[in-house]
């Protein structure tokens, strides 16, 4: 009887040692760490909402989404052509938790400009993915009578001064205007915005001549007749606006303009963490219903990743060098 107790004391205390061993932290199995993403995911959009990034942005993250495991929230800071959500971005912790869309050329003159004396580049970012390569076009009011067709509107434009809209000092919008100046001989005044539905709002409200933008953000409103887009500028005529010209049509040949929208991170995530983002997001882009929605406003989806987006930015970053004579830059 007593070795029966004994024996039953024995197991108890045996048993009570390793629910507080279990308890403390699961004996000789060590503590799992927290699988990212443990909390949601702000991506920062540098520019107001309604614009093509911020409309491309909302319809690629529930497809970003389900591969990652965790929630995006988007996130609007506008200004500065961007580099108001970029610095933003850059100033916090290199963790995964935010995130930003990058936009072309927008980054890269707001650290080429010497005016700004910044000193973080394309090389301060972990990048993730390129998700849209954006053609630029030219859209005008539907009551405007002064010129109703690209040839109109240049040779009007040769004569008195026209408003276009930008999304900021060295935006492709901008530099666009100041390229068609310098081959045509135009007289376009830029009028710099937060954003592209800034200048849509302008053109509409009669403020602004011209709605410079890109065929995601002037598909829908031309569609739904609200703007009537008058040009594209690209090599050829766009499967979303086939009925638009290109200023190859007119005989200005090489007129081209665009915008690539992709995701970075500050740089220094972990590599796990990178490895996992750009998984979650090259499945995202290739998702066939992901397209498909892009598709129908206008968006084309170019993925990019590794060594090619990596390449694609150094040249976009020469591409803004050979222009800095336009932009009025000053060494």
């Amino acid at each position: 009887m007593k070795n029966t107790r004994k024996t039953l004391t024995v197991c108890l205390v045996l048993c009570l040692v390793l629910l507080l061993v279990s308890g403390c932290g699961g004996g000789n199995t060590p503590a799992k760490k927290d699988q990212y993403p443990s909390k949601p995911v702000n991506v920062i959009v540098s520019f107001a909402a309604g614009g093509g990034t911020d409309l491309g942005a909302r319809v690629l993250l529930p497809y970003v989404e389900k591969n990652l495991g965790g929630t995006m929230n988007v996130v609007n800071k506008p200004g500065g052509g961007g580099w108001v959500g970029w610095t933003e971005l850059l100033n916090g912790e290199a963790n995964g938790y935010t995130i930003a869309y990058v936009n072309t050329p927008n980054l890269m003159t707001g650290y080429l400009n010497p005016e700004y004396k910044r000193t973080k580049t394309v090389a301060d970012f972990d990048l993730i993915a390129n998700h849209v390569v954006d053609y630029g076009a030219i859209a005008i009011n539907m009551k405007e009578t002064r010129f109703t067709n690209l040839k109109e509107l240049i040779e009007y434009a040769k004569k008195n001064e026209v408003t276009g809209s930008t999304t900021g000092v060295g935006s492709d919008d901008h530099i666009a205007l100041l390229r068609i100046n310098k081959a045509l001989g135009t007289k376009f005044v830029p009028v710099h915005t937060k954003g592209a539905s800034d200048g849509k709002a302008g053109v509409m409200g009669g403020h602004i001549d011209l709605y410079v933008a890109n065929v995601g953000e002037v598909t829908v409103p031309h569609n739904n007749k609200e703007l009537k887009v008058v040009a594209v500028m690209a090599p050829q005529r766009s499967k979303f606006l086939p009925d638009v010209q290109i200023f190859d049509d007119i005989g200005a040949k090489g007129i081209y303009s665009w915008s690539a929208r992709g995701i970075a991170a500050k740089k220094g995530l972990p590599k796990e963490v990178l490895a996992k983002l750009v998984d979650a997001f090259e499945k995202g882009m290739k998702d066939p219903a992901q397209i498909k929605k892009m598709e129908e406003m206008g968006l084309e989806v170019k993925f990019m990743k590794g060594e090619e987006y990596s390449k694609f930015l150094k040249s976009e970053e020469d591409g803004v060098k050979e222009v800095a004579d336009l932009l009025g830059w000053k060494k």
